[in-house]
């Protein structure tokens, strides 16, 4: 029940770099990533796969084509994506990192490829886009973690009318893994699940030139649960801070069981100079884990490269480190790392009946380190070329329930763009 997500403080980076974002998504032209992947899991307690370790490595091309508007009242164009994933390495004995779909010999597929398109239409300040996307919001957020991005197909409507907002609303009824090139795949979270079941969405972020910003949203996985959001950060100075909250409830046929779990983080930030600390707790209240479906629609500070800290009652803490070395003469070079801990895990309430029976136990605790090391070219024909370095450790005890593991990241990245 681990699985990979993003850094802290991705809430506050996302209010922050909202308007940007938005005024770079209407510029037409084309990108194509390269992205050369290395991903070694070594078990340091039996897997429940029977593996004592998983390692494989793949070359994947990521291209997109935006189109502009066309003129008039009424403005249309098209998002186009495809995908190419290729096996370097990865055997039999050894596969399942998530880089590479698997065959029915549970062997990995020695290629495969995806690709979509999205319809645009555009009024004043309104978008709709209708079609196979990536999304991004607090409820739902199809992840990029792995050598394929994960899309979703359905409807997303967003307006920025009020300088500094972000309104968006949206339903998916389809969607596409990460190891998987079929666009009518699952997302599946630790007892909830996107089969045969479409989520919908609405909300806004606020984004202001002050020191303010904040996001406020709902989501709803039809017949699991409702959702309920709010981010509020600031960065005044030297320091940043940002606290999320999340309230979930069962709906409809409850297909996942009864649900009713409160999750709250805040994260703290100091920088000085080239450095920067870190300092964040979380808590989930309730009998089951925070549950979510799309790799990265947890916006929780404690929720980082392995592990989640969302268990049943659980209580986290983390401090984190970072080192930019362009102030000491080396642009381009950074440097991460953090501890958290999690413990009070009690899973033995869980209602009979729903997904989450016999997760975890009760006293569950575990831990983990991550250290990250990452170059990015500044000039030159190899400008923006990165070379990424991860080293995660993860350990838990029995009621926990997850798998003790080393695991390393090693990714090369060189992104190509240009405009029409």
């Amino acid at each position: 029940m681990i699985r990979a997500n993003h850094g802290p403080g991705r809430a506050l980076f996302v209010t922050l770099a909202l308007c940007p974002a938005i005024a770079q998504a209407d510029e037409p032209g084309w990108s194509l990533l390269s992205r050369n992947y290395l991903l070694h899991s070594d078990f340091r307690s039996p897997s429940a796969s029977g593996q004592n370790y998983r390692q494989e490595w793949a070359q994947g091309f990521i291209g997109e084509v935006r189109s502009g508007f066309t003129e008039g009242t009424l403005g249309v164009g098209l998002d186009a994506h495809g995908f190419l994933g290729l096996k370097l390495d990865g055997g039999r004995g050894h596969a399942g990192t998530g880089l590479l779909p698997r065959d029915s010999d549970g062997r990995a597929e020695s290629d495969y490829a995806s690709a979509g398109a999205a319809l645009k239409l555009r009024l004043g300040n309104t978008r709709l886009h209708y079609g196979e996307m990536m999304v991004e919001t607090p409820v739902f957020d199809t992840g990029d973690k792995r050598l394929h991005p994960e899309y979703a197909t359905g409807w997303l409507l967003e307006n920025t009318d009020l300088p500094g907002w972000r309104l968006q609303a949206g339903r998916f009824t389809a969607f596409n893994n990460q190891d998987n090139s079929a666009t009518h795949d699952d997302f599946t979270g630790y007892g909830a699940t996107t089969d045969n079941r479409a989520i919908s969405l609405a909300g806004a972020a606020f984004a202001p030139h002050g020191p303010f910003g904040g996001a406020l949203y709902a989501g709803e996985l039809e017949d699991t649960w409702r959702q309920a959001y709010l981010n509020l950060n600031l960065a005044e100075g030297n320091w940043r801070l940002d606290g999320n909250i999340y309230k979930t409830r069962d709906t409809g046929n409850a297909s996942a069981g009864a649900i009713d779990t409160l999750a709250y983080s805040v994260l703290a930030k100091y920088s000085f100079g080239a450095q920067a600390l870190s300092v964040a707790y979380q808590k989930v209240e309730g009998k089951t884990p925070f549950d979510f479906v799309g790799g990265d629609s947890i916006y929780l500070a404690n929720s980082i490269k392995y592990a989640d800290f969302n268990g049943p009652g659980e209580r986290s803490w983390q401090l984190r480190y970072d080192l930019n070395f362009a102030t000491l003469g080396m642009p381009g070079l950074s440097l991460m790392g953090r501890y958290v801990s999690g413990r009070g895990i009690d899973g033995s309430h869980a209602p009979a009946g729903g997904a989450y029976v016999d997760q975890y136990g009760q006293g569950g605790k575990h831990w983990e380190r991550d250290i990250d090391l990452k170059y990015v070219v500044q000039s030159g024909a190899a400008k923006d070329l990165s070379l990424s370095f991860s080293h995660v450790s993860h350990r838990a005890n029995q009621a926990q329930a997850g798998d003790d593991i080393d695991r390393i990241y090693l990714i090369i990245e060189y992104p190509l763009k240009g405009s029409f």
